[in-house]
């Protein structure tokens, strides 16, 4: 694999509903409370003096929604008795929280007697997601006086609730794509650190996604990481505070292992994967038991950050197979899990060096009886699986690459006489019961020549592609080292064949991980790299645009090139399932966010301010979004961001 060689450098609190004195003015209504499950009721307008001039009536408090609330709109002040009417109050502005209803308009004012009548209250205005506010009523008319007119009604904020993340890429086939409303192209120049979300910091690297959890009951939205120094967090997702943080024992120091790695120390590596139905994360920690690295497969309860009953799953002393052991020194865990099936499935590769008896592993163990394990290994040394995107699913089988095998321990540049289960995408029942047929693999026919030049097609995960109108319609598109996109029919998947096309798209190796989407201009796969036969005016060095042609065979053209340098991994936003204002997002060597036209590759938000630079992002790291907001890992803290 020389697999790891390849990473790059680097509430409810009601407000007082204050009266105004007798004075002049009507003193302004109290707040109404944030965070509950209704917002308070705003405070009601001071009454105005009884006779001569009129006051005015106080501003009504508008209360802001708590979650799935309701936003207390404050009653307008009365109008003034005898000489000219008061004006109505003006209505309070409730901003709904997630989901919430924007406060109703306040009630116009009563007019005086024998005066001119009030004025309506003005509409309160939608909130966040809310409704409209309502019309405010129209003034009672005073003796000799008109009726005032009824205020206008709010209009509908239009932004988005929040849904939760559970694996890389947000889908299981791997896509990357995130439909969010609010991320328009005009909205997405705006793009700014939210500095609302400020608490989310944590003491050592991120390599993984990080994962979002909508709240239940008393939990609220959390942002989910795990770090090097095996710390599994919970942030909250609106005010960046932990919830909880549950340290999983002591990592491993690079220096204990046959390989040193570039990974220091070695703990929660791969991106976890949630179990939405029962709140259950599911992770792979390497720790050190009394001077001996084990992989432990966790499931944590992800309300409370508790490990649940049963699990960790220790690999070193429960995966097997066929007369293979499975040996923790020699294998790392840098692919991103899967939850198929009622299955935890978690992918392995070797170290930075190839050193070893390593070989490329998946374990699967079953959800609700972790006694229950079966695993597959590569028959040849080496076929590391571990590309950071890991294992894809179509809902029914899951899907995974491996890397250059080798002949001998002693050197690694050997390949082996024989096939050995390298250079090859897998499509097996999540269980990973093997049939030996061609229907379960693809291998190029000439793998042994990949194997001694180290371009395996292992560097990427396979991505699953539809393309409607082309045939076969259902593919793999599967990236490799050599610079080739490989396009593989994932039905019949094909043994040792040659694939359905395999054009050159980079002069470059390609690791990473690539997302796709479709516009109303077609299929599309972006990935991180620079393209080979970029159009005229087509640049840089951070990502490369394929679009896939609905043809009989489909093929790949590189459509766009655009971006500086980056070794980070793209994703996606659109505004509807359509691909409308489709956005390509990456983060820079830079630290900085940048956004491309999904269609063109324009720039559409070149990292905003200096104050948008985030600490050291690691290699592959790839954002999220969910909510109206984007976040993404750094080396010390995760960063939200939003329009």
């Amino acid at each position: 694999m020389r697999a790891w060689s390849i990473f790059l450098p680097v509430g409810l609190i009601l407000g007082a509903a204050c009266g105004g004195d007798d004075t002049t003015t009507g003193d302004p209504g109290g707040t109404g409370g944030t965070g509950g499950s209704t917002g308070g009721a705003g405070g009601s307008g001071g009454a105005p003096d009884a006779g001569g001039d009129v006051s005015t009536g106080g501003t009504a408090g508008g209360g802001t929604a708590g979650k799935g609330g309701s936003a207390g709109g404050g009653t307008g002040g009365a109008a003034g008795t005898g000489g000219a009417a008061g004006s109505g109050g003006a209505a309070g502005s409730g901003t709904a929280g997630k989901g919430g209803t924007a406060g109703s308009s306040g009630t116009g004012g009563t007019a005086g007697s024998g005066g001119t009548a009030g004025t309506g209250g003005t509409a309160g205005s939608g909130g966040t997601a809310g409704t409209a506010g309502a019309a405010g009523a129209a003034g009672t008319a005073g003796a000799g006086g008109a009726a005032g007119a009824g205020g206008t009604g709010g209009v509908d904020g239009g932004t988005t609730s929040a849904v939760s993340v559970l694996m890389f890429h947000n889908h299981p086939n791997h896509d990357g794509v995130y439909v969010d409303p609010v991320i328009t192209k005009a909205a997405a120049a705006t793009m700014h650190v939210d500095t609302t979300f400020a608490m989310a910091t944590y003491a050592s690297n991120v390599h993984g996604q990080p994962l979002y959890l909508v709240g239940a009951g008393s939990v609220p939205d959390l942002v989910i990481v795990g770090t090097t120094q095996n710390h599994v967090i919970g942030f909250n997702a609106a005010t960046g505070a932990k919830v909880w943080d549950q340290a999983l024992g002591t990592p491993v120091p690079n220096s204990s292992l046959a390989c040193i790695g570039n990974i220091n120390p070695v703990g929660i590596v791969g991106t976890p994967v949630i179990d939405e139905a029962t709140r259950t994360l599911y992770l792979n920690s390497m720790t050190n038991m009394s001077g001996s690295p084990q992989h432990l497969v966790y499931a944590i309860d992800a309300n409370t950050g508790m490990p649940k009953t049963g699990w960790p799953v220790d690999l070193n002393a429960r995966a097997k197979a066929g007369t293979y052991n499975f040996s923790t020194p020699l294998q790392n865990q840098r692919g991103a899990l899967a939850l198929v099936g009622g299955r935890v499935l978690v992918p392995f590769g070797g170290h930075v060096g190839d050193c070893g008896d390593y070989r490329g592993w998946v374990v699967s163990i079953s959800a609700t009886d972790p006694t229950q394990l079966t695993s597959f290994t590569t028959r040849a040394l080496g076929g590391g699986i571990w590309a950071p995107n890991g294992i894809a699913s179509d809902g029914t089988s899951v899907f995974f690459a491996t890397g250059n095998t080798m002949g001998m321990v002693s050197n690694p540049r050997s390949h082996p006489v024989t096939y050995g289960d390298g250079e090859s995408v897998f499509k097996l029942p999540p269980d990973l019961t093997r049939a030996n047929t061609n229907a379960e693999f693809f291998v190029p026919t000439n793998w042994s020549m990949m194997d001694d030049l180290d371009a395996d097609i292992g560097g990427t995960g396979p991505l699953l592609v539809d393309v409607p109108g082309a045939t076969p319609s259902k593919l793999i598109v599967q990236l490799g080292k050599d610079g080739k996109a490989y396009l593989i029919d994932r039905d019949t998947m094909g043994g040792q064949s040659p694939p359905l096309a395999a054009p050159v798209v980079s002069g470059n190796v390609i690791i990473n991980s690539p997302v796709t989407y479709r516009t109303a201009m077609g299929t599309y796969v972006v990935f991180r790299g620079a393209g080979s036969g970029c159009p005229a005016g087509g640049s840089g060095t951070a990502m490369t645009a394929l679009r896939i042609t609905a043809a009989s065979p489909p093929a790949a053209t590189v459509v766009w090139c655009g971006g500086p340098t980056s070794n980070k991994s793209p994703a996606v936003t659109m505004t509807d399932a359509s691909g409308a204002n489709a956005i390509v997002w990456q983060i820079g060597n830079d630290n900085k966010l940048r956004g491309f036209d999904g269609d063109t590759g324009v720039v559409i938000f070149n990292g905003g301010a200096t104050t948008d630079t985030m600490a050291a992002v690691a290699p592959f790291q790839t954002p999220i979004f969910t909510g109206g907001r984007l976040f993404a890992s750094s080396g010390t803290q995760v960063y939200a961001f939003k329009p």
